[in-house]
């Protein structure tokens, strides 16, 4: 009897364990087809904008399924990252409210990264030079091979798996040509009489902006070492002397900006630039065609601003000088700090700390007493609108301007050296405006992808260049356009003239 006994056991573990194989299979196949998948990740137009895009719609007829990308492919740990994948959107499906997600914010780069494996792309795309590749293309993966540590696929091809109308992966030869028409045109520049605020007028468009006066004065720049959120570069404090100067309310806006991109002539935007004769050796040569969306699809009009470089910026200030008479820049760290303390001494322009404006608790729901506060001021990270907003769309700092911290993060004249307020060898500096050369220079303010504590009034930070064109396939690469920052712009400084500065 106990072989019969040992021969039932093992057929009856065997049944169970082929009808648990059998049923693990199909829970595993149910679980990894598209429908399922739509099923939890419900967010706006995921599903319509898969079946848009070149994963779906293509001359082959082959469809990329969800798993395709983002998951790894069999073998390659795509049961452990399944496993993951799985409980974390099951917590969300249970436990959190997906009306109450940026469904866009999570679309860009930096957040699809974290979704998608690089190992997929590669599975399907083994030829990174087929012979149909543009030379732009051909390249742009050169360069991708080169750098294949800092890089992904969705750096250059985030919307081939869910289709964008604004994105454009080409040179972009018609941003920002659109005319108003019936519209007011101004002749000429804004007169300046007293130190005072003033309207400026672009001549030749019908853009304006506002400047605000900021009387000279003393003040203490840096961090103090009773502010816990303050970092090595933000010390020591020093004590600085600055001249009266205009600042504009809030940043340059696109309106500004495209009016100084149609009136250059950028070389590519006309097709009878090289016909031309007699170009006046003194004109402003303005920036070249960008690639792809520089608004990221936004909007322009009164949004700042964004993506170009810190050349542009200062190229149109040289331009804004020529046209207006007067001599605009950039404003240099002191005069920015300055202006946007507004007299005050704290971490802000209001009060609070870094700390009050952090969720707490576990699941976030607990907020601090002053939590509503810095949301009157600054669209940051914690505002959870994960792009710019419109110039003057919160409220003033003292000295009544706009937008100075957050936002964008602002470009400064000065270089950055971390430790430059240590350089300074007097109690007292007067109008200073930095080391003398350096790589990259100051940004202040941060901007809506930033923390509470980087949107301090003495948070500093740096641009960077080489990271923020890492993508662009152009062969040099742009010196008007970074492909890959979309959370810096400039506002603009006017130095008054003499006259001005004695009838105050």
């Amino acid at each position: 009897m106990l072989p019969n006994k040992t021969i039932l056991i093992a057929l009856t573990g065997f049944v169970l364990g082929s009808v648990f194989i059998s049923g693990s299979r199909k829970v595993f196949h149910l679980t990894s087809t598209d429908r399922f998948c739509a099923s939890c990740h419900v967010h706006p137009q995921t599903h319509s904008s898969w079946k848009l895009s070149t994963h779906f719609d293509n001359p082959s007829g082959i469809i990329v399924h969800c798993v395709d990308c983002h998951l790894p492919p069999e073998g390659q740990g795509y049961l452990k990252e399944k496993a993951i994948t799985g409980i974390r959107d099951l917590y969300g499906k249970l436990f959190k409210d997906s009306s109450e997600f940026n469904w866009e914010q999570k679309s860009l780069p930096e957040y699809a990264i974290n979704h998608t494996y690089e190992i997929s792309c590669k599975k399907c795309h083994q030829n990174l030079f087929p012979l149909q590749l543009s030379k732009d293309g051909d390249e742009a993966h050169l360069y991708y091979s080169e750098h294949e540590d800092e890089l992904h696929c969705i750096n250059c091809h985030l919307q081939v798996g869910h289709y964008s109308k604004d994105a454009i992966h080409a040179k972009n030869v018609s941003f920002g040509s659109v005319v108003t028409e019936n519209e007011i045109i101004f002749t000429h520049p804004a007169r300046i009489e007293k130190f005072e605020n003033f309207t400026e007028y672009i001549p030749g468009s019908n853009v304006k902006f506002d400047m605000v006066a900021i009387p000279g004065g003393t003040f203490q720049m840096g961090s103090s070492p009773d502010q816990k959120a303050g970092q090595p570069n933000e010390k020591p404090v020093r004590a600085v002397k600055l001249s009266p100067f205009f600042i504009a309310k809030t940043e340059v806006t696109w309106d500004e900006y495209l009016s100084f991109y149609n009136a250059t002539d950028s070389e590519g935007r006309t097709t009878d630039r090289s016909k031309k004769q007699n170009i006046d050796p003194d004109a402003i040569t303005g920036a070249t065609p960008p690639w792809g969306a520089p608004d990221q699809g936004w909007g322009t009009g009164t949004r700042p601003a964004i993506t170009m470089t810190y050349h542009a910026a200062k190229t149109y200030c040289k331009w804004l000088s020529k046209i207006t008479g007067k001599k605009y820049r950039l404003p240099t760290e002191a005069e920015w700090e300055y202006a946007c303390r507004g007299e005050t001494t704290g971490s802000y322009f209001f009060e609070g700390e870094p700390k009050d404006f952090k969720k707490k608790g576990i699941f976030g729901k607990i907020f601090s007493k002053n939590s509503d506060e810095i949301y009157q001021y600054i669209n940051f990270i914690g505002s959870k609108i994960g792009k710019t907003i419109k110039s003057g769309k919160v409220k003033a700092n003292p000295l009544g301007l706009q937008n100075m911290l957050g936002n964008v993060t602002e470009f400064c004249l000065d270089w950055y050296a971390p430790n430059a307020y240590e350089q300074y060898n007097k109690d007292t500096l007067i109008n200073p405006s930095g080391p003398e050369k350096g790589t990259e220079h100051v940004i202040r303010g941060g901007s809506f992808k930033s923390r509470a504590e980087n949107v301090r009034n003495a948070s500093r930070d740096y641009t960077k260049t080489d990271k923020w064109l890492m993508t662009d396939p152009q062969m040099p690469k742009s010196i008007w356009w970074y492909s890959d920052c979309n959370h810096v712009g400039f506002r603009v400084v006017c130095e008054p003239e003499n006259k001005t500065e004695q009838n105050k």
